[in-house]
C-alpha cells in the first residue's frame, strides 16, 4: 500500500511543478531535449499518467526546469 502511495506523491510532485510553472508536456519535451534527454511529449504525459517512472526520469525534469531536490535526514 505504501508503494502505491509513493507512485501517487510522485505524480502529483510532478504535475504540481509544472502546473506552477505552466509548463505543458511539449514544453517539457523540448526543454528535456535542449539538456540531452530523449524524451517526447506523449511518452512524458504516459509515464506522468501512470506513476511509472524512475527516480533518474524526476532528476532529469527537474534539471530540465531548473528545480533543485534537496535532502533533509528524518532522524534530525
Amino acid at each position: 500500500m505504501e508503494n502505491k502511495n509513493m507512485k501517487i506523491d510522485a505524480k502529483r510532485f510532478l504535475k504540481s511543478e509544472l502546473t506552477k510553472r505552466d509548463i505543458t508536456y511539449v514544453q517539457l519535451a523540448k526543454l528535456m531535449q535542449e539538456k540531452g534527454y530523449n524524451e517526447n511529449a506523449d511518452t512524458i504525459r504516459t509515464k506522468i499518467y501512470r506513476g511509472s517512472f524512475s527516480f533518474a526520469f524526476v532528476l532529469a525534469v527537474c534539471e530540465s526546469i531548473n528545480i533543485d531536490i534537496l535532502f533533509k535526514d528524518k532522524t534530525y
